[in-house]
């Protein structure tokens, strides 16, 4: 082809794929609402698989939300339904996940993932379809960046590495820190950098990273060099999963070291540490141990729906679907752009894991609270405000 022919024909080109993206408003499909029958709500999360906990709360917070929604009536006088997938903490399954929910299912809005890998990868899919999707409880920073579609309820890893910081150099008084992190998991290595940013920022040191990858069962290797650098303190932003034989296997060399982690930690299967965390600590969105009326509610009702009790992604579950259900009732239409712009705009929603205020980003900063590992299980230790 000539320059001439190339030079003409290259605007044409450019003119039809843009036409080509741009959805038809008029058309139904995808983010379009037919403005009758159910509500259809998407939820993909790791339903099963080694950090299948995750899921599972949140899934429980979110029908619980449902529930209560319906039996006041629904949202616009209809009926709201939930339609949950099981990405067994897989990317290509949460791939699949949301796309079926979006393509088969119809779902106008979507809630999901815990973990921020997934998020980002089914974030992908809802932008791209003009489907909004509220993440409940992934704090890595670059979840929001995919786009205007994309929101969440949680804090992010940089304040949350932060909050950490501040309790080790203010509450234990601790000012050498080794850090063992998940090199694979985008959670885990993004707070790892917001912990060492912020602690040396506040004049602490870091004598050494050690780095694993998702699936390893042993980490002696790592263990040992963290305890020739004389650390007086482990960080370890990791899953549940992982945690666990963490702390057997320090144990097991004799490393007496206080270990602090983050939201990753949350889950009952903790309790098979048995007191290896003891003295271990873990900065959360929420404890069910909080006065706040918010919590009290949340936690007797969640224990008459499922007779046990609440963990933090449970609460964010029902924290997504809360401030979700009050976007679509502010909205103008449920159709993707408006349902997306009134989530955008939440204010001052009271959460149970504190106050929602959506910033420009689409993120939120609210209060923390650490916990303590006793026997196996965890505390209410201290909340923190979030600083002006």
């Amino acid at each position: 082809m000539s320059p001439r022919h190339l030079a003409l024909l290259l605007p044409l080109a450019l003119f039809s794929a843009v036409i080509g993206c741009k959805k038809d408003p008029q058309a139904g499909g995808a983010g379009r609402d037919t403005g009758t029958g159910d509500i259809v709500i998407g939820h993909y999360a790791s339903m099963t698989g080694s950090e299948a906990t995750f899921g599972q709360s949140t899934d429980n917070g979110i029908k619980l939300a449902v529930k209560e929604i319906n039996e006041k009536g629904g949202i616009k006088g209809r009926k709201v339904k939930l339609q949950t997938e099981d990405d067994a903490g897989k990317q290509a399954d949460a791939v699949n996940a949301v796309n079926k929910l979006i393509q088969q299912d119809k779902a106008l809005a979507i809630i999901g993932e815990v973990a921020s890998s997934l998020s980002k990868a089914g974030g992908q899919i809802c932008q791209k379809e003009g489907v909004p999707m509220i993440s409940p409880s992934s704090t890595n920073p670059d979840v929001t960046k995919i786009g205007p579609m994309i929101s969440r309820v949680c804090f992010i890893d940089t304040y949350q590495g932060a909050i950490g910081a501040r309790f080790v150099l203010e509450e234990l008084k601790l000012k050498k820190g080794a850090t063992l992190y998940d090199r694979t998991q985008a959670y885990s290595s993004g707070l790892n950098e917001g912990f060492v940013d912020a602690f040396k920022k506040r004049g602490g040191e870091i004598v050494t990273q050690q780095a694993f990858s998702g699936g390893d069962t042993s980490f002696s290797a790592q263990l040992k060099e963290i305890a020739a650098a004389k650390p007086d303190f482990i960080y370890v932003p990791a899953y549940y999963s992982a945690i666990v034989n963490i702390g057997l296997e320090a144990q097991t060399l004799g490393i007496k070291l206080p270990m602090i982690g983050g939201d990753g930690w949350v889950s009952d299967v903790l309790k098979s540490s048995r007191d290896s965390l003891n003295g271990s600590y873990f900065t959360d969105h929420y404890s069910k141990e909080e006065k706040r009326p918010e919590v009290e509610n949340f936690v007797a009702k969640y224990k008459k729906e499922f007779g046990s009790e609440p963990d933090s992604m449970a609460a964010l579950g029902y924290d997504a679907a809360g401030v979700l259900f009050a976007a679509m009732a502010k909205a103008p239409t449920l159709n993707g752009d408006d349902l997306a712009k009134a989530i955008a705009d939440t204010k001052d929603f009271a959460g149970v894991t504190g106050k929602i205020t959506l910033n420009a980003n689409r993120d939120v900063e609210k209060r923390a609270v650490v916990q303590k590992m006793q026997n196996g299980d965890f505390v209410f230790f201290k909340a923190y405000e979030v600083e002006k």
